[in-house]
């Protein structure tokens, strides 16, 4: 699991059609929870949005964190962080 800040979004009106109607996040890794991690992009189903720091799940996790097994998904946020103690905010 990652811990992210999100930093802008993604359209796409052409897309894989098991991904109609989801919405797509720009997240950039907080540095103490993903060493060599880059920005992703990331299926949002819980509402997040930008300047918030949220959880990530990658692989199969996302897939099924998101309920979405059969689309190609490689990342999906799960939660929005109310309160992250000790964590390392994003420059």
């Amino acid at each position: 699991m990652v811990v992210g800040k999100i930093v802008g979004s993604v359209v796409s009106t052409r897309k894989n059609e098991r991904l109609t109607g989801s919405k797509f996040m720009i997240v950039e890794p907080i540095d103490k929870t993903a060493e060599k991690v880059g920005r992703l992009v990331a299926v949002d189903n819980v509402g997040a949005g930008i300047g918030e720091i949220v959880l990530v799940v990658t692989g199969s996790a996302a897939r099924i964190g998101c309920g979405m097994e059969t689309a190609p998904v490689d990342a999906a946020i799960v939660g929005i962080v109310d309160s992250e103690n000790g964590l390392t905010e994003v420059d």
